[in-house]
Formats: structure tokens, C-alpha cells, sequence
């Protein structure tokens, strides 16, 4: 069964290359996102990979933690990281999960039950559904889930937009339009009342009964 927006998101132990994680102590009491690969030394996720490394300070800054996946041995993994800097430029300095009992591909829904327990003789387009990415908040509960295909990179700088608003959003009652960028106005959200508006907000513009516009809120 799949996970959607505010189920627990589920806790495991795992071998990584910085050695074993139980993931909730991991996240602590920031932000995290994990993001899934269905095979090492495919050419996709090695782009992916080494842009999440150029990226990871971004991520820092957002109190977010990233860690990877993919369904195959942590010591692939570490030979797979000498490839991706070959390749990216990047170093990959986060961890990677190794998977290679499918125990948390198929926790997260991304394979199915009877997917097997081994990673061996499986290739990529057995495991293509292990291509998502999950924002988990201090509460641990999936706040976001986006899954791509196999030959479609994915832009992980939209994650970071998201993460922005997500944050944004949970520490105000606001929402954010389509396209939103960091700085740019803001959707009121409707269980605010147009003067508890003027008094949290300041101005705002109505344009439509249900559509109000502000700045973004500092803090």
C-alpha cells in the first residue's frame, strides 16, 4: 500500500555507508529527504546522485537531511560513489541505504509484497517503481511524495521549492500558488477571517471571495 501526505512515515533499521541507521533517530527533530533508486551504476541516478550532493548545503540550510536508496548492497554502493564523482564532480558525502533484502523498498510501498528478499538477479526495470522521492517533517510523518520514471531525472530543485513552502506553511496560515518562488506572495488560507487577516497579515489583496493574496511572512 502506498504512503500518502501525513501517514507515519515508516521507521526502519538499515545498513548504510555511514554505517547502521534506525531512521526516526536519524531525522531527529529536523527535516529529511529520502529518495530511492531501483539499481546501482544506472546512468539516471548517477546524475541524481551527484546533484544531490552539489545541493546538500542547500539542504543544510533548510534544516534537511538527505539520504539515498537503492536496491542493491551498501558495497556496491561505495564503488558506485567513485563512478558518480567520476561523472558529476560530486562527492557523495550523505549515506546510502542499502536495500538489498527489499525490506524498505517494500516498506514504502514502492515494491510489492511478494517482490522477493533479495536484490540478486534483479534488474532495473524489475525494480523501476523504486523511484521516489519522500520530505519527512520533525513529526515524522511524509509531508511530500513525488515518483518519476526511470529515464526522467528528476529536479531536485524543486524539491527545495517545496520544502520552502512546506515549511513556510506550517508555520503560518498560508498557502503558496502555482510556480511560487521563495519572497514571492502568498495565499491566505480560507479558516482565516479577513480581519484576523489585516491583523496577522497587515494589507492583502482580494481577488476572489476565496482567493486572497499577501506578502510572504519573515520567520
Amino acid at each position: 500500500m502506498s504512503l500518502r501526505i501525513n501517514d507515519a512515515a515508516p521507521d526502519f533499521s538499515a545498513e548504510t555507508t555511514h554505517g547502521t541507521i534506525n531512521f526516526h533517530d536519524w531525522v531527529g527533530d529536523g527535516w529529511a529527504v529520502l529518495f530511492s533508486h531501483p539499481k546501482d551504476f544506472t546512468p539516471v541516478c548517477t546524475t541524481e546522485l551527484g546533484t544531490m550532493a552539489g545541493l546538500e548545503d542547500e539542504f543544510k540550510k533548510r534544516n534537511t537531511k538527505i539520504i539515498g536508496i537503492s536496491v542493491d548492497p551498501v558495497e556496491d554502493h561505495v564503488r558506485w560513489k567513485e563512478d558518480i564523482k567520476k561523472a558529476t564532480g560530486q562527492a557523495v558525502e550523505y549515506p546510502m541505504i542499502g536495500d538489498s533484502d527489499l525490506k524498505v523498498a517494500k516498506l514504502y510501498g514502492m515494491l510489492p509484497a511478494d517482490a522477493g528478499d533479495s536484490s540478486d538477479g534483479r534488474t532495473a526495470a524489475d525494480n523501476q517503481t523504486v523511484r521516489s522521492v519522500y520530505v519527512v517533517g520533525p513529526d515524522k510523518k511524509v509531508k511530500l511524495v513525488l515518483t518519476y520514471p526511470m529515464t526522467t531525472g528528476r529536479n531536485f530543485a524543486e524539491i527545495l521549492r517545496a520544502i520552502d513552502s512546506i515549511q513556510l506553511t506550517a508555520k503560518h496560515q498560508v498557502a503558496t500558488p502555482a510556480n511560487w518562488q521563495q519572497g514571492e506572495d502568498v495565499i491566505i488560507t480560507p479558516a482565516v477571517s479577513n480581519e484576523d487577516a489585516e491583523k496577522r497579515f497587515g494589507s492583502f489583496e482580494t481577488i476572489l471571495p476565496y482567493l486572497r493574496k499577501t506578502k510572504q511572512p519573515a520567520g
